[in-house]
């Protein structure tokens, strides 16, 4: 019951990510107007705002008009419902859970945003920044490894975070001014938060498999012409990924990505 219950909490955040997906971007309220089909503009009933729900009852057509309702809209809710379950499942219900899902929304909305209209917010990014330099010194209360040299303190967390987070800014940096049409200052930007966001070594495994899988997914797109070599792919969907995927794996996934390492140095 309470896997369901959170599940049904994700998938309601995740219909509340479609609207912040759709309206900061061009500047508009996420409050008024009411949610309404981009074709007929009709104001959808509560009935029709049923995360998952309605569009199945719908089979996937607006009542008024019978446009296609967009597919991305139900996948955006099933994902993060699902992501709140294995966030349930790693930290259990709690103030962990609260922070854990809420940075996991942020960075599901970036990637959204991101694939769609080619950009990064600032105005996600920045507000993310400042939220995450304030919790980061309390990451071991919320049960959360962090430790800076040994020391788990307040400090030796900030410490950490800090770290991380500036040192993925500027790695991504360097990247940027050596190669300036293959990453933009909004990637830099989302490294750098996801640095706070995992810290130190969890931000080497995010990055590093945000490349990993960004270029696999760059060399498909390439071989089955989808793009071409002077089409750009956003990065930022990948960086998530790789922030959510460590989020997720806690301090597992460094001995796990160390011995994939080390398989690979083997053959």
């Amino acid at each position: 019951m309470l896997a369901i219950m959170v599940l049904a909490i994700g998938a309601s955040v995740g219909s509340f990510l479609n609207v912040v997906a759709d309206r900061l971007p061009e500047g508009q309220s996420f409050v008024t107007p009411r949610s309404h089909c981009s074709a007929c503009k009709k104001p959808l009933s509560n009935i029709e705002l049923v995360p998952v729900l309605s569009y199945l009852w719908l089979r996937g057509r607006c009542r008024h008009c019978g446009v296609a309702i967009p597919a991305r809209l139900t996948m955006v809710e099933v994902v993060t419902g699902l992501l709140f379950i294995a966030v349930y499942l790693r930290v259990g219900l709690g103030p962990a859970f609260v922070v854990l899902s809420a940075a996991v929304a942020l960075l599901v909305v970036v990637a959204v945003i991101d694939l769609e209209r080619g950009l990064i917010p600032n105005r996600i990014v920045f507000p993310g920044v400042i939220i995450l330099l304030i919790l980061s010194p309390w990451w071991p209360q919320l049960g959360i490894d962090r430790t800076f040299l040994g020391d788990s303190s307040v400090l030796g967390s900030l410490a950490n975070s800090l770290v991380a987070g500036v040192g993925a800014l500027l790695f991504f940096l360097l990247i940027a001014l050596a190669y300036p049409s293959g990453m933009g200052g909004g990637d830099v930007k989302l490294a750098g938060l996801i640095g706070l966001l995992v810290g130190y070594p969890g931000v080497v495994v995010a990055l590093y498999g945000a490349v990993v899988v960004g270029g696999v997914v760059a060399i498909a797109l390439l071989l089955a012409r989808r793009k071409g070599r002077k089409d750009s792919i956003p990065f930022g969907p990948f960086l998530s990924l790789g922030g959510i995927a460590v989020l997720l794996a806690g301090s597992d996934i460094v001995p796990a990505f160390e011995y994939m390492l080390d398989k690979v140095a083997g053959l």
